[in-house]
């Protein structure tokens, strides 16, 4: 499941998922969007299909489109230490795919070819995952959510 460093920006708020009773904030929505891949990841786990969320760095991609050309400017200089070229993006979905090191193991965060390393919810590092993100118990509740909202149940 691709996710993303934004996952820190939001948790999954399963109260108000869609925004409507709060202000909509597209930062903030792309970070729940973020948090349920990563959630999303966690569930297909529990029910037996190999799964991992796959966090691939900054790259820019067709969601620019939406933002202003200042707007494009300060995320690069943010995150420039983060940004990748496509190529460099997709080598953790690939060692997700292949790597000995996953062996047993899944629904984990990946990063950097790597499995990433949980950090507080107030980190401000920007690499690692936050606790929201890797809450079996959220994980299932997102998937019981899902659920709901599609009118499919998935054991």
């Amino acid at each position: 499941a691709l996710t993303s460093v934004g996952h820190r920006r939001s948790p999954v708020d399963f109260d108000d998922w869609n925004f409507e009773r709060r202000p909509y904030d597209r930062w903030m929505a792309y970070g729940q969007s973020k948090s349920a891949n990563a959630l999303f990841a966690i569930g297909a786990n529990a029910r037996g299909v190999k799964a991992f969320s796959v966090h691939p760095g900054g790259i820019l991609t067709g969601l620019g489109k939406f933002m202003t050309p200042e707007e494009t400017e300060a995320l690069i200089s943010r995150a420039r230490n983060m940004m990748k070229t496509v190529e460099q993006g997709a080598a953790t979905s690939v060692w997700a795919a292949v790597s000995r090191q996953l062996d047993g193991l899944g629904g984990v965060y990946c990063e950097d070819c790597n499995i990433a390393t949980p950090v507080p919810a107030d980190s401000q590092e920007t690499r690692g995952i936050r606790p929201w993100a890797m809450d079996p118990a959220l994980a299932e509740r997102l998937w019981t959510l899902s659920e709901q909202i599609t009118g499919l149940a998935i054991a």
